[in-house]
């Protein structure tokens, strides 16, 4: 599964790029050539005084330290063509070159907090939502994730693939919200899926083990909201009081759509279950169908149940495809105002020699120029060809 990496640069812990690097010496070096050209007629001579802080933002405190001090032996040297400068104008330069120095070593100290911090993060969100491996029991895997949010790597979408004691099954959800805000809900539905692939012999029974899942996470955060309304209303007087209670009746809601998917072994069939979900897509030669589905109830309502949930079996040729994705493809519009027609364009995507999700997300991007905004989750799945 690919990441996306924003803003690649030394921002994140790489070196600075050429360019960055070589822009202060080239303007030292061009001012110089200026100011003995024209031999006073222009006095940029000074502007050398702009150049230490530029560097700062390319060169460590010593590299910036030497740069300063270059600069202040030109402007000492008769042969650069400068106005002699007095004795305080030098040590106005020696100032700015000193508050570069000292610039230069803090962006350098933030720049390595800043890498320290993203590699944690990124280790606990590749921990919540890991690559999806190519092949899990019989069952070839290739997935792709982009979160809206920029600078994350998992946002409001999920999937997992697991294979168990009976059989492969996957999951493919989109809960409330987007973003690092709805993190914590996917951690909480993806643990909850991996423990039913391996405890419930039922695809509905795992279904209801999410919704109860959803269902305890709102009852303890609106348990949290009500203890810190309380809190509040014992600190403050009357209709103050009285507004602080009331907003913290109010308790929050979690629900998520989610699609799941079982291989039986032994069996060229698949297994499927709708909460709310967008149908999942089958590629069979050219044709491209929505596999009928009754969707039953999202999860988070206290609706899911072996009761209503409706499980269809699909019959699986060989060279058959299964395309699940989350509403941030099929509700990315371009700039007409027009939905991206997924359906559609999969014929012509799927012979992309660099992959069938990755043509998707391609497309995507050129149909919305630049991108959707909501969290996009792709997830394909086959047998293998016998």
């Amino acid at each position: 599964m690919r990441r996306r990496r924003e803003e690649p640069g030394w921002l994140h812990g790489k070196p600075p790029p050429l360019w960055a690097r070589i822009a202060p010496v080239a303007a030292l070096v061009v001012l110089v050539l200026v100011q003995r050209l024209t031999q006073g007629e222009a006095e940029v001579g000074f502007f050398l005084a702009g150049l230490p802080p530029v560097a700062a933002f390319a060169y460590g405190a010593a590299g910036t330290a030497v740069f300063a001090g270059i600069v202040l032996s030109l402007l000492g040297m008769p042969w650069a063509g400068s106005a002699h400068p007095r004795g305080a104008d030098l040590a106005t330069v020696a100032a700015i070159g000193l508050l570069s120095v000292v610039i230069a070593w803090v962006r350098r100290r933030r720049d390595a907090q800043l890498v320290s911090v993203r590699t944690v993060a990124e280790a606990a969100q590749l921990a919540v939502l890991p690559p999806v491996p190519e092949q899990v029991g019989p069952v070839r895997c290739a997935g792709l994730y982009r979160a809206a949010q920029r600078g994350t790597l998992v946002g409001g979408d999920l999937y997992d693939v697991r294979v168990g004691p009976y059989g492969v099954r996957a999951l493919v959800g989109d809960v409330q919200g987007h973003g690092l805000a709805a993190v914590g809900t996917v951690a909480a539905l993806l643990g909850a899926f991996r423990e039913g692939v391996l405890d419930d012999p039922e695809l509905a029974a795992v279904a209801a083990r999410l919704d109860r899942r959803l269902l305890a996470d709102t009852a303890g955060s609106a348990g949290s909201a009500e203890r810190a309304g309380a809190e509040r209303s014992e600190g403050s007087e009357g209709s103050e009081g009285s507004e602080g209670s009331a907003g913290a009746s109010e308790q929050p809601e979690l629900f998520a759509t989610a699609l799941l998917l079982e291989f039986p072994p032994g069996l060229d069939l698949v297994r499927i279950l709708s909460c709310g979900h967008p149908p999942a897509l089958l590629l069979r030669a050219s044709a491209v169908s929505e596999l009928a589905v009754e969707p039953g109830p999202p999860l988070g309502l206290g609706l899911a149940g072996p009761d209503l949930a409706v499980v269809a079996d699909v019959r699986l040729l060989p060279g058959d495809r299964l395309l699940a994705h989350t509403d941030g493809v099929t509700e990315a519009r371009d700039a007409a105002g027009e939905f991206y027609p997924l359906a559609d364009r999969l014929p012509a995507l799927e012979r992309e020699p660099a992959g069938l999700v990755e043509a998707v997300w391609q497309d995507l991007v050129q149909f919305t120029a630049g991108g959707p905004r909501d969290d996009v989750a792709l997830l394909v799945l086959s047998l293998p060809e016998v």
